[in-house]
């Protein structure tokens, strides 16, 4: 593997036609991929495909945008063509130890996430801080399960990063996360960053970065060894393909991009993000 894709979605359905011709053209392009759970449904299916394929693993958790029922057109992750049409939708749902026990022993999950807060993204329709409350529960309820299992834990974390941060910090002084984890899409400020490397977390990089000129400037200052790189797709799609569906291929825009913002090699980038992945998450 050139690459590991850290962070996608590449059981969605936004894949359901072509699924495994976008898997095998990025294993062919030397990119390995963690797709990644976000209810128990797709933490289910990102078992399944992951099944399916050497270097592609899984991961399992409840997104806080899943906690409560809502709909939603987000302008950073929804290509042009389904503005018009396409909604994201959830449905309330619970985290359920229970039926996460009966995933997490399989070998291709090498982590629980993603879940965490998003201050961002809360329905108009409830009270706000009754949904913060429910986002802060959940995730204190899977940072305690990714600590019984010894998991790394991937966190989405927006618009929240000092409660975020709190959580953490609270649960690594209880003895929990002796895996740590990665704060996935991270868009924060320098000083999150330095707070988060104190906590010994990785930093997950993904398109935003390539129409950020304020992240860019933040990426300057953050040390390649806190570094992994991740697509999220099928969203945030980097040029030269921005507007269309992302894949785990395209990954190698984002290395790329870091390596100028360093002044080091793509090879370089190439090298220490994937170590760095692999480390991480015990593959």
């Amino acid at each position: 593997m050139k690459l590991i894709d850290s962070h996608c979605h590449v059981h969605f359905q936004a894949y359901k036609d072509d699924m495994d011709e976008v898997v095998k053209r990025s294993l062919d392009a030397g990119v390995g991929m963690i797709t990644v759970g976000t209810q128990s449904s797709t933490s289910k299916t990102a078992i399944e495909l992951a099944e399916k394929y050497e270097n592609v693993w899984a991961t399992i958790g409840l997104h806080p945008n899943h906690l409560h029922k809502q709909e939603f057109f987000d302008e950073d992750e929804l290509p042009p063509e389904e503005k018009a049409t396409g909604k994201i939708k959830t449905r309330a749902e619970a985290f359920d130890p229970e039926y996460y026990r009966t995933l997490i022993d399989h070998p291709k999950v090498v982590a629980i996430g993603e879940f965490g807060l998003d201050y961002y993204r809360v329905p108009d329709h409830l009270d706000r801080d009754q949904v913060i409350a429910d986002q802060e529960a959940s995730c204190a309820q899977q940072l305690s399960f990714a600590s019984e299992f010894d998991k790394p834990v991937v966190i989405h974390c927006r618009d929240a990063h000092e409660a975020q941060y709190e959580l953490l910090k609270a649960e690594i002084e209880k003895g929990g996360l002796t895996k740590r984890g990665v704060i996935h899409s991270f868009t924060g400020s320098v000083e999150d960053a330095r707070r988060y490397e104190e906590l010994g977390f990785i930093l997950g990089l993904n398109g935003i970065l390539t129409f950020s000129k304020e992240l860019q400037a933040v990426v300057k200052d953050i040390p390649l060894e806190q570094i992994v790189v991740e697509t999220d797709a099928p969203y945030l799609t980097p040029p030269p393909y921005r507007g269309k569906r992302n894949e785990p291929a395209y990954v190698k825009f984002i290395a790329k991009l870091i390596a100028e913002l360093h002044h080091v090699s793509f090879d370089e980038v190439a090298d220490l993000t994937t170590n760095t992945t692999k480390t991480l998450f015990s593959i």
